[in-house]
């Protein structure tokens, strides 16, 4: 089974600049640049990627002091939940300000919890006042703090090496990985989800309840379905960023996440009554942004007679607001009467085995020429961008890396071109495909090769 990402939390008093440090830690060397709707990188959970390592970044809002020396209950309760889910936690302090009462305080809670702790000092402007602050600093009991500063850029790279070098080394099992689906059925509160989940496994395997936010935590539940083993994993449902309290239940969210990295497809579950919101949007970017397969579910069907709804007009609704996402299969449940559960379910085997499918070079080679012929590359003569080969480097998700000229000349909506041009032909339905372009010296070498 995959293992969920290592989790960073970032901590500190207000007006640190721990949210201008957040920002500049997701905004870094980020692995793809993505027009998914739902990705943006300003949310308090993100996943970010630094030099191909992936992340779950998490920025603990709220850290309000009761005046200068006392936290608050509630400042405690935020910190706590933080730490219970961090592997490393990120301690920001102000280097113009110098040390604060605030910050001792902080320590404290840190001290008390054990995590491995990372003091950063914001806001560093020079290599001066960086040794005179080194010594009141570890007063903190952390070490020496490493010297960044976020507004300017200054120290960054530094930072995310130190942090990938504290991180937990994650040992995945692929050969097993391409065996078992997982499976991660999200969606926002009280849409049926884990109604779904008991349905489709025969039995009461999770509590069901009409209030939302039942499940906190995410559930795996390993079932047999026409001679396949599957993992299913239920979670917390997800609220929309104003809805969600403080606490245990802002924390789920970053669950949810896990749970996502975790699969290998993603079972959206939307409520028949409201059929797509934002919130929804934000889930399914998401999985894509992840590249796992997506399956939509339309649950509560039973009701679409009192809701005068059909499939062509529910699938019509859903299609125009995931067109970012029209590899999606739709599928129609009842949890409530158990209907639609084995066209779910053959959908969802069908989006993973097109998710290990393998395509043959020629085939490639053949759809890459015809694409380049029916849309060049570049309209601009004097910096043409020029793809000399394309191949097929893995599956799950399918992958393939493109030997380009220039990397940076590929827009976005070139790269979407070429991903439904390898769609059209190849299928691969329900799958985000992972298009990687390289140039450099491997380029040149393919160029000769191909």
């Amino acid at each position: 089974m995959e293992h969920p990402l290592p989790v960073v939390a970032v901590v500190g008093r207000p007006n640190v600049g721990k949210s201008s440090l957040f920002n500049r830690l997701m905004g870094q060397r980020l692995a793809i640049v993505s027009d998914i709707p739902g990705t943006t990188r300003d949310r308090l959970i993100g996943r970010a990627v630094w030099d191909e390592h992936a992340l779950l970044l998490m920025d603990t809002g709220g850290l309000v002091l009761q005046d200068e020396e006392v936290m608050t209950a509630k400042v405690r309760q935020q910190v706590n939940t933080a730490l219970a889910e961090a592997d490393l936690v990120l301690f920001i302090v102000d280097a113009a300000a110098g040390l604060h009462p605030g910050d001792q305080e902080v320590a404290k809670l840190l001290h008390r919890r054990g995590k491995p702790v990372l003091l950063v000092a914001n806001k560093t402007e020079n290599r001066t006042q960086e040794h005179a602050l080194s010594a009141e600093f570890a007063r903190l009991g952390f070490g020496e703090p490493m010297a960044v500063t976020a507004m300017h850029n200054l120290g960054i790279m530094d930072l995310q090496e130190k942090v990938l070098s504290m991180l937990p080394t994650i040992l995945v099992d692929a050969s097993q990985q391409d065996k078992t689906p997982q499976l991660a059925i999200v969606g926002r509160p009280n849409a049926g989800k884990s109604s779904l989940l008991n349905a489709i496994a025969g039995e009461e395997r999770v509590i069901v309840d009409d209030t939302p936010g039942t499940t906190r935590d995410t559930i795996d539940t390993t079932i047999h379905y026409k001679d396949h083993e599957l993992i299913l994993i239920d979670t917390a449902g997800v609220r929309r960023r104003g809805k969600i309290e403080p606490g245990i239940e802002h924390y789920s969210v970053l669950r949810v996440l896990q749970a996502i990295e975790r699969c290998n497809v993603a079972i959206l579950v939307l409520d028949a009554t409201e059929l797509v919101t934002a919130q929804d949007e934000h889930i399914a970017g998401f999985a894509a942004e992840a590249y796992k397969g997506i399956v939509v579910v339309v649950n509560k069907w039973d009701l679409a007679p009192k809701l005068n709804l059909t499939e062509e007009i529910a699938g019509a609704e859903v299609k125009k607001r995931f067109t970012w996402a029209s590899y999606a299969p739709i599928c129609f449940t009842s949890a409530l009467k158990k209907q639609g559960l084995e066209t779910l379910m053959n959908t969802v085997l069908r989006v993973f085995t097109e998710r290990n499918k393998r395509v043959e070079q020629k085939d490639l080679d053949e759809v890459l020429k015809e694409a380049i012929e029916r849309r060049p590359t570049s309209s601009h003569p004097a910096h043409p961008l020029r793809i000399f080969r394309m191949l097929q480097v893995d599956v799950n998700p399918p992958t393939f890396v493109a030997f380009v000229n220039n990397p940076s000349r590929v827009h976005f909506s070139y790269r979407r071109y070429l991903e439904n041009q390898l769609r059209s032909r190849f299928g691969f339905e329900g799958n985000h495909l992972r298009l990687v372009f390289k140039g450099g010296e491997e380029s040149r070498t393919n160029r000769r090769s191909g």
